[in-house]
């Protein structure tokens, strides 16, 4: 019988030692309690990640977003399977869209990448976004943490969909993926401009059969577009860059590797790799104390407080500006 408040049948302790010694069960056990909005699960996560803390390991953390059907999930497995067989171990986190009702993922990632889920170096999770901005759980900053403790060399993070709001996996990831399908200019005119700024590299997906040419000047489009951009001077002259794929045909997969591989090790090279995760680290400590926070208006006594407030502000009795500053004291 598990000890009292010991949620996972195990201590954090063994818990720790079982995710550095890369079991899988203990990393998904982990994921599990991480994702939990209970208070007690709460405190043992963090109890857990401190544990962590200090590894020494490093993986590279790959965004990856695109429109709905440009084919996210045959791609992920394309990649995944040929990382796997250069002896990488690779995690898949996948953000799927919640259900209204239950709160659980929708789409299923891992029944729809089967090869990969069955490769002893690979790891899929889908997880729901819970109505999270940029289709980002709340938490898949410290699932990624967890994955990195546990060993894994390439950690993809797969987002719902394309917006503004992809900023939240943008600053999560050393590497931004956008992938697009062959379309014509319409399509480039319906991508937003912020989020090709964040994208390092443009995947043209399905460059097989019938769309090939169509794909090749799709890619030859996104080029023209990104040189009107304005260059980042983070980074080499040569990026973002456009390149082509087929996740079907498995073609293309080996050079946008070698793409991303080389634009990592430039950025390592000249000290933007580590900055740039300074700045991730900073950014996501502000968002965590706002979620923090915004949670303990929800509770009471302050929810109590907060109501009663606007109550009074609805009345007139208050100013807005004055009911929310005799909040904020009492917090």
């Amino acid at each position: 019988m598990a000890k009292a408040g010991n949620v996972l049948g195990m201590d954090m302790q063994d818990l720790t030692k079982r995710i550095l010694a890369g079991e899988r069960r203990a990393l998904a056990r982990a994921i599990t309690l991480v994702e939990s909005g209970r208070d007690d699960h709460r405190a043992q996560a963090l109890e857990l990640l401190d544990g962590l803390k200090g590894h020494g390991r490093e993986a590279l953390r790959i965004g990856l977003s695109g429109t709905p059907g440009v084919g996210k999930s045959t791609f992920i497995e394309a990649f995944g399977c040929m990382l796997t067989a250069r002896d990488l171990k690779v995690a898949v986190l996948a953000v799927d869209p919640s259900s209204a009702r239950s709160g659980g993922s929708i789409l299923g990632d891992k029944t729809r990448m089967e090869r990969l889920s069955r490769d002893r170096n690979a790891f899929i999770r889908p997880s729901p976004s819970q109505s999270q901005l940029g289709g980002v759980a709340r938490r898949t900053r410290e699932a990624i943490e967890l994955c990195e403790a546990a060993g894994f060399d390439v950690i993809l993070i797969e987002t719902v969909g394309v917006g503004q709001s992809e900023t939240m996996v943008a600053e999560m990831a050393d590497l931004f993926l956008l992938l697009l399908a062959p379309a014509g200019g319409d399509e480039l005119q319906g991508v937003k401009r912020g989020i090709m700024e964040m994208a390092d590299i443009l995947l043209i997906n399905k460059a097989d059969g019938d769309l090939k040419p169509t794909a090749i000047r799709t890619c030859a489009d996104y080029a023209g577009a990104l040189r009107l951009l304005r260059k980042r001077p983070q980074d080499p002259s040569e990026f973002p860059k456009a390149l082509t794929v087929s996740a079907v045909e498995e073609n293309g997969l080996d050079q946008a590797w070698e793409e991303m591989t080389t634009l990592t090790n430039w950025r390592r090279e000249h000290g933007h790799f580590s900055g740039r995760r300074a700045e991730q680290a900073r950014f996501w400590f502000e968002a965590e104390v706002r979620d923090r926070l915004l949670a303990k208006l929800a509770r009471d006594p302050v929810k109590s407080t907060l109501n009663a407030l606007a109550q009074r502000v609805e009345s007139g009795d208050l100013s807005p500006s004055v009911a929310a500053e005799a909040l904020l004291r009492d917090i």
